[in-house]
């Protein structure tokens, strides 16, 4: 292993331990101060939605100014939402607008963490800037394999954690120490990878402009397969919003798990997207290229998504969530590979960004309307949502023929 990977390894860690140690307890702490369901669709909502402004806006700012400033203000921002959260669950469950106190410094401190938390964007540039061709594949795996790792402990800590004398503040303090030495390490460890000369100027943009992706889109001026890709990501990243806004509810219904049991169960699905994404994934590539381990991934999304509906079996219902645990660790490093692989390296923060933009825009929209048509119809949700890998399957290959035309 790279020394020079190690910063972007930890911070791709703990932005999914940051993010995966709440899977477990979101749901309880809604329940707590007796909020309706689509509560923690909304919770999840904070965060993505605030992540959705943030992200373009961190990754265009690390074009101008460097990765690393960037890099450090932003876990800053993390650091500092899990003091609001701690400070969220000292406050007395007083109603407001119909909603607990709690709840609403709560969403304030997702809010937070999520306008500062878009550095995925700036991290994957970070990637860019210091691989070759060759490396970017396998790199984006390893990447993906640690992102695992990450969903590996944060569930097991967070169920774990909230399970203890201390409840809920278990679990932060855990995730505050976590956080304050990924920032420590930052500073001490994170070596600028984008020199001076290679900047581009700094661009105003206004907030509508920054939000409205079609127009970010246009004005970067892609190649015509980076706009197959987040054509593809979008409807991908649409079914990944509704599997994370209604998972949990789902796997609380049918097997009646508490928190340290919801928690114990991720940390097998973690398990299962480390192996995949560290090891399988970068097989996949070798063996089938990363546009043709894309398709794949996206046909067993598809497959997965739909099975686990059929059975309440838990060894077989963990089988069938195998198959699409696959898939998705298929997607994930083959997305950020073939993205950053054709694009323009002076655009790769701002590529990036709109990348990480998409992702944060469906998990804005999607989670809680997920959660309000999960009360109504519930795994029956899954059926239709299993349509949307198989619409970015087709749309993938339609682009890849149209592109083979284009080519003299």
């Amino acid at each position: 292993m790279k020394k020079k990977f190690l910063p972007a390894y930890l911070l791709t860690f703990v932005n999914v331990l940051g993010f995966s140690i709440l899977m477990p307890i979101l749901p309880f702490v809604v329940k707590e101060y007796h909020a309706p369901e689509w509560m923690y669709g909304l919770l999840l909502t904070c965060y993505a939605a605030f992540q959705f402004i943030g992200a373009p806006f961190l990754g265009a700012l690390s074009d101008s100014v460097g990765r690393k400033k960037v890099l450090i203000i932003s876990q800053a921002g993390t650091l500092l939402s899990w003091f609001v959260f701690v400070f969220a669950l000292m406050l007395p469950d007083y109603p407001i607008l119909g909603l607990s106190l709690p709840l609403w410094v709560i969403g304030a401190s997702r809010i937070l963490d999520g306008i500062t938390g878009g550095n995925a964007s700036v991290t994957n540039a970070y990637i860019s800037d210091i691989t070759t061709r060759d490396e970017k594949s396998y790199i984006f795996g390893y990447l993906g394999g640690i992102a695992g790792i990450g969903m590996i402990i944060g569930p097991g800590l967070g169920g774990l954690s909230a399970s203890t004398s201390i409840g809920f503040f278990g679990t932060m303090i855990v995730a505050i120490i976590i956080s304050t030495i990924t920032l420590f390490s930052l500073f001490a460890w994170l070596k600028e990878s984008l020199p001076e000369d290679k900047r581009r100027e700094r661009r105003k943009q206004s907030i509508l402009n920054t939000l409205f992706i079609p127009k970010r889109v246009k004005e970067v001026q892609p190649s015509y397969i980076i706009k197959v890709l987040f054509t593809v990501k979008f409807f991908f990243t649409t079914m990944m919003a509704f599997y994370i806004g209604t998972i949990a509810l789902y796997l609380i219904d049918l097997f009646q798990f508490d928190k340290k049991e919801l928690g114990l169960f991720m940390l097998v699905v973690g398990l299962f997207l480390a192996f995949n994404q560290a090891f399988l994934s970068k097989q996949f590539i070798k063996r089938f290229g990363e546009f043709k381990t894309l398709l794949i991934g996206l046909s067993f999304a598809a497959i997965g998504l739909f099975s686990i509906t059929i059975t309440s079996n838990l060894w077989l219902f963990v089988s069938f969530y195998y198959i699409m645990n696959l898939g998705l660790s298929l997607c994930f490093p083959t997305f950020n590979a073939l993205i950053s692989i054709n694009a323009d390296p002076k655009k790769q923060g701002e590529i990036m960004g709109i990348s990480e933009s998409i992702n944060s825009f469906t998990m804005a929209l999607f989670p809680v309307i997920a959660a309000s048509l999960y009360g109504v119809i519930g795994y029956h949700l899954y059926h239709i949502v299993s349509i949307l890998p198989i619409t970015a399957l087709v749309l993938a290959l339609i682009g890849s023929k149209k592109l083979k035309t284009k080519k003299p």
